[in-house]
């Protein structure tokens, strides 16, 4: 299995053939780069495993491998575990010559190699808009959908400025020390704007989100700002559906979920599907097939259980108008 860590802070306070360029539509006045391009962090585990694949298939090792184009061996290990940041597209053609790929599936290897090179907006802001939503926007990037269970706070990629603002002032246990000093709520905001562009373009992913209704309960800022949070909860369109999981709802087999988490997909489906877990001060993301499944299954079963859509948008408004009763009283 493919277990990686991504332990920064940031999103708490929050979340066929490949073609080389996957732009589709360019970033107004947000950012530089362009939205919806393939996740470059998708096409390095996949190169990782073609590769991989390959080398097995040619009955080599790594070692072998490493000996032959007189690299060291950690260099090739890098590469074929998807540990490179940004493969190196000459490196890469040369393992494909090494291991005598050829004709369209050569073509098809350097093109993903490419997109897995590819710089995207988040890499220039990662540290000030935390490393955490740098990776939820690579990995948002080109997805067709996006599945999610959000068990303590709003969804980052439906949270509304103030709520943003809010979370970054209070939070000291994901945003702890010199983490929260380096980020910058100004720019997590921004990168909250450009994730939902992304979200939001033509053919932007189609977006599901279970909410725990723990949220509606527990103040996670104060109250106005989560109620004005939870009325936009209650008012999202655009390939958007929110569903509230009611604390009484029975969950079929009893699987009371442990943390937040999402599921992305891909046009392609040679890239399978991505789990991204949300812990306390880390996030593990799992391409594994057999490490997906029960993510997948448990997905399935917290949203038969949740409140129909228009039911939750009911729940959502409620809890707002009770909150803010609460300010007035």
């Amino acid at each position: 299995m493919s277990n990686r860590k991504i332990t920064q802070g940031g999103e708490s306070v929050r979340g066929g053939t490949m073609c080389t360029q996957h732009a589709r539509c360019k970033v107004g006045d947000h950012g530089d780069g362009d939205i919806n391009m393939a996740s470059p962090y998708v096409r390095r585990l996949r190169l990782a495993q073609e590769l991989s694949a390959r080398l097995k298939a040619s009955r080599r090792s790594q070692q072998d491998l490493a000996r032959q184009l007189s690299w060291d061996r950690s260099k090739v290990t890098r590469l074929l575990n998807g540990d490179a940041v940004r493969p190196n597209e000459s490196e890469v053609v040369a393992v494909l010559n090494a291991l005598e790929v050829s004709g369209d599936e050569f073509a098809r290897l350097r093109a993903m190699a490419r997109d897995a090179a590819h710089r995207g907006w988040w890499v220039g802001r990662a540290k000030r808009m935390g490393e955490r939503q740098a990776v939820h926007a690579d990995l948002e990037s080109g997805a067709a959908t996006i599945r999610e269970y959000q068990q303590t706070w709003a969804p980052g990629l439906l949270q509304t400025p103030d709520y943003v603002r809010a979370l970054t002032r209070y939070d000291d246990l994901t945003l702890p020390g010199v983490l929260k000093a380096e980020l910058d709520a100004e720019v997590m905001i921004k990168g909250r704007a450009q994730r939902q562009l992304m979200r939001q373009a033509p053919d932007g992913p189609t977006y599901e989100v279970v909410i725990d209704e723990g949220v509606l309960m527990r103040p996670t800022a104060p109250l106005e700002i989560l109620a004005t949070q939870l009325r936009h909860l209650a008012a999202v369109s655009d390939k958007t559906t929110v569903y509230v999981l009611p604390k009484k709802a029975l969950i079929d087999a009893y699987s009371v979920p442990r943390s937040s988490f999402s599921l992305f997909t891909y046009a392609d489906p040679g890239d399978g599907t991505i789990v991204l877990e949300d812990c306390v001060t880390s996030d593990l993301v799992l391409n594994d097939p057999e490490g997906v499944k029960p993510y997948e299954v448990l997905y399935a079963r917290l949203k038969r259980a949740a409140l129909p859509a228009d039911e939750s948008a009911r729940l959502l408004e409620k809890a707002a108008d009770e909150m803010m009763k609460g300010i007035m009283s």
